[in-house]
């Protein structure tokens, strides 16, 4: 029998998306200061104190945006390994943005975040009721790729910003059969 997880909001096969916490901000901060991790976002680690990134983090948790929602992504154990995000909502386009960091490098290649992705674009589509799913990575970024191909993402385009060319990748509702996919 699986038990629910404290603000479990999803649950794949591999790990479980719940509702980010205070106790999170250890681990964030520590990602988001790393600057391997930075890269693959195609943004500067954060390079403030603990304490100046724990009050923007307090704040977030406060008052979050309707914009977007960040979710924190749990092993099987209970053990936070990274987070996924929707953001860039629209309620009349009915799509939203997705990211994802498996920030534990353990976790790396390994499936947990295409069972990530999976959960959370089920999620989306199953409570929003939005007809689209997109994301962009990095063009030299080949382990996302497959990672959000074998979540059922197809190309659908590039972009650049900032010196860099993003593959743009999209999952459509009309893809998703509720009772069988993802």
């Amino acid at each position: 029998m699986t038990t629910t997880a404290q603000g479990e909001v999803a649950r794949g096969e591999l790990v479980v998306l719940r509702e980010k916490r205070l106790g999170d901000a250890p681990d964030d901060f520590r990602w988001r200061s790393d600057a391997e991790l930075a890269r693959f976002d195609a943004a500067r680690p954060f390079a403030s104190a603990y304490q100046d990134y724990l009050a923007l983090y307090r704040d977030e948790l406060a008052y979050p945006s309707p914009y977007r929602r960040s979710l924190a992504i749990e092993d099987a154990d209970g053990a936070h390994i990274g987070n996924a995000m929707y953001y860039n909502i629209d309620a009349i386009r009915r799509e939203a943005e997705i990211g994802i960091t498996i920030g534990e490098r353990a976790f790396w290649s390994r499936g947990y975040g295409t069972d990530a992705v999976k959960a959370l674009v089920r999620h989306i589509i199953r409570t929003t009721g939005f007809r689209r799913v997109y994301l962009k990575t990095l063009d030299w970024n080949a382990r996302a790729q497959r990672a959000f191909e074998k979540a059922g993402f197809r190309v659908c385009g590039r972009s650049r910003r900032g010196g860099n060319t993003f593959v743009v990748m999209e999952y459509m509702s009309a893809w998703l059969d509720l009772a069988h996919d993802l």
